[in-house]
């Protein structure tokens, strides 16, 4: 009984936290224009942010977008 309360805690627990990928992981926007038409007239993270939702369903945060567009960039 012990173990099943302990996986469905630690089950639980995987669920809840917030994913952390490389940008490798994710659609590459930085050989795009930002602003541009290219771009959907978005921002590079506003872009990558929109490519995410519509391949996984899910919004990734202002900050996680900004950070995999300076990975991808090399910066």
């Amino acid at each position: 009984m012990r173990r099943i309360l302990v996986l469905i805690a630690g089950t639980a627990l995987l669920l809840g936290l917030p994913r952390v990928a490389s940008a490798q992981q994710y659609p590459t926007v930085t050989d795009l224009k930002p602003y541009a038409a290219e771009a959907n007239l978005m921002s590079l993270p506003g872009f990558l942010r929109y490519l995410t939702f519509q391949q996984t369903g899910e919004w990734l945060t202002w900050a996680e977008a900004e950070r995999v567009v300076q990975q991808q960039s090399g910066k």
